[in-house]
């Protein structure tokens, strides 16, 4: 039996190992698209910016003559500026996408590296047929499969129930406005309005989507402005007071914890609004020399912490999947509850000192 468990643990690792080095592959070959993407959209940027100077010039040379121009080429000089300054804005947003995406790319490839460097050099595989302790190389792998298996079912879960089902409708609404263009038009702009609502909730929905799956500020401005920024969210849509107190020194962490932080806060704070039934919510961070300490505090209904570590969460990472992932950066997470009285989780993580770039 043990001759089978190790073999199925080392069967785990190595399909782990393959799947990392093909995702691997695949983002090198994503940063090249992108590298090229980016060069050409630089080079349309400056193209856009060269159009908009000599536009904007020409509008100028204009000014002081408008009584002897003709009204159409005034028009004609203020519709080119404005069509300039549109397509600047939108190659320039479209730069700004792709140099994101370049980086986030350059961070997930780094993150591979590292782990094929640490499956590499650690000799993993020749581990597993050793007994593994609590906190061996063999284990944490396993463990890292588990938690990308399971955000990855949550998160399908989400784009089908979210942003697919919306755009199913849209081509259903399409399709109404469509039949309705010839035989009735005021109908077919009722329906236009209609389809336009549900693009602008469908939009926010998927900005939100996006924040909760990967924030952007997170990697330029760092977990503790994300924090605030999401806490704001979270009371914005939710009419729940949620306060946040910052002690230590603030300053940028390595990135994969700064990640780990910020999903941890945003389960608690999930479950703590969902489930917990909660009126108000206190969120402690304390950013100590050697340590980051966080404290989620709830007034809810409280729960049986014994079961919710045991199970995983339809909606969420789980609670046990946290936990895990806290511990492998040699981290610990307490969570004290009962019923009526509320919730309390604290969990800390090792940081090295001083400031992270």
């Amino acid at each position: 039996m043990a001759n089978q468990n190790s073999l199925e643990a080392e069967l785990n690792i190595q399909a782990f190992s393959d799947s990392v080095m093909a995702e691997y592959e695949q983002v090198q070959r994503e940063l090249r698209e992108i590298d090229i993407l980016v060069k050409q959209s630089a080079a349309e940027v400056e193209r856009h910016a060269q159009r908009n100077a000599q536009v904007s010039s020409y509008v100028r040379q204009l000014e002081p003559n408008f009584e002897t121009t003709p009204r159409t080429d005034i028009k004609e000089a203020y519709e080119a500026l404005v069509n300039a300054q549109q397509r600047l804005y939108t190659m320039r947003g479209q730069l700004e996408k792709l140099q994101s995406d370049q980086r986030n790319l350059s961070r997930l490839a780094d993150l591979q590296q590292g782990i094929l460097e640490i499956l590499e050099g650690a000799d993993v595989l020749s581990h597993t047929a050793q007994k593994p302790g609590p906190r061996s190389d063999a284990s944490n792998v396993i463990r890292i499969i588990q938690t990308q298996e399971t955000e990855r079912q949550s998160l399908v879960r989400r784009m089908h129930d979210g942003p697919a089902s919306s755009l199913s409708n849209f081509i259903l609404q399409a399709e109404i406005c469509q039949r309705f263009f010839e035989s009735d038009p005021h109908r077919a702009r009722v329906e236009l309005n209609a389809l336009k609502d549900a693009a602008a909730s469908t939009f926010g929905a998927v900005k939100d989507f996006i924040f909760d799956l990967r924030p952007m500020m997170l990697d330029d401005l760092g977990v503790v402005p994300t924090l605030r920024r999401y806490i704001e969210s979270v009371q914005e849509k939710g009419n729940l007071p949620v306060s946040i107190a910052v002690t230590g020194t603030e300053r940028r962490l390595e990135s994969h914890i700064e990640v780990t932080i910020f999903r941890a806060v945003q389960e608690l704070l999930n479950n703590a609004r969902n489930h917990a039934q909660a009126s108000q919510i206190q969120v402690n961070l304390d950013i100590a020399p050697e340590q980051v300490t966080v404290v989620v505090e709830d007034n809810g209904v409280g729960f049986n912490v014994e079961e919710a570590m045991d199970k995983t969460s339809r909606d969420t990472i789980g609670l046990s999947t946290l936990r895990d992932r806290i511990e492998m950066l040699n981290g610990d997470l307490r969570i004290q509850s009962s019923k009526s009285r509320g919730t309390r989780a604290e969990f800390t993580i090792p940081v090295e000192a001083g400031l992270v770039i």
